[in-house]
């Protein structure tokens, strides 16, 4: 066990007195958080000492989680800003083309048309501009359609996406408006879902679908391999409707 001189032993008892928590003590007496319960077991603190220690641990409690968050938030937007360094910009027309087919294959449609539907106006914005950068289908040529609640405002909700992209409001076609139930959560997209449209845009689909199988080449063996081994999943009938 460390010795410590009689006067470092008076000096925590004597700030313990005045009602400072061992945490407030230790940064002016620098010895061990037992070595301190140790000395100042028999120092009693008066009601109102007991009150401010009991007030400033409830205040740190409570700004823990907000301290996590604020730290967590950093390090959210260090590693954002990182990743964006890493990016060069403009970026190559090889790029964009394989982005936007990218993107065209998760959320277009896969057999009729030249669609795609989202409600994210950044990804629609960068699917408007991809078709005029690589088909050059300029947005006064492109057809809409909204898919919106009952409680928004259509002619609003038009004039925001056209001027976002440029697509006419005379271009969008019938509005879907999604039957009121207890089903669906209110305002929950706040302009809608939109699904543009390129109009006579068959061969188009199929060239951006021909660019995905040619950046996939490299797996395709193995996945049409695999499928072969696991046909029977696609044997499996469907069970009957109940009528």
């Amino acid at each position: 066990m460390i010795k410590y001189a009689g006067h470092v032993k008076q000096r925590a008892v004597s700030l313990r007195k005045k009602g400072l928590s061992y945490l407030e003590i230790q940064k002016q007496v620098p010895v061990a958080k037992s070595t301190l319960s140790l000395w100042l077991k028999e120092v009693k603190l008066t009601p109102a000492q007991q009150k401010r220690l009991y007030t400033k641990q409830i205040n740190i409690l409570s700004r823990g989680p907000q301290s996590q968050r604020e730290r967590r938030k950093r390090q959210v937007e260090r590693i954002v800003n990182d990743a964006e360094e890493e990016i060069t910009v403009p970026i190559s027309n090889e790029t964009l083309r394989l982005f936007g087919a990218a993107l065209y294959w998760g959320e277009g449609s896969k057999t009729h048309n030249f669609a795609i539907t989202n409600s994210d106006p950044q990804l629609i914005l960068f699917m408007v501009n991809w078709f005029e950068s690589v088909f050059e289908v300029l947005p006064v040529k492109l057809k809409a359609n909204l898919n919106i609640y009952p409680q928004q405002n259509e002619k609003q909700l038009k004039r925001f996406w056209s001027d976002l992209t440029g697509v006419p409001i005379n271009n969008f076609g019938k509005s879907s408006i999604k039957p009121q139930n207890k089903g669906y959560k209110k305002n929950t997209l706040y302009y809608g879902t939109i699904r543009i449209i390129v109009p006579k845009g068959t061969d188009m689909r199929l060239r951006t679908f021909g660019w995905i199988q040619a950046a996939l080449q490299d797996i395709n063996p193995h996945i049409k391999s695999t499928q072969d081994k696991w046909k029977k999943l696609s044997d499996t009938q469907r069970p009957p409707v109940n009528l």
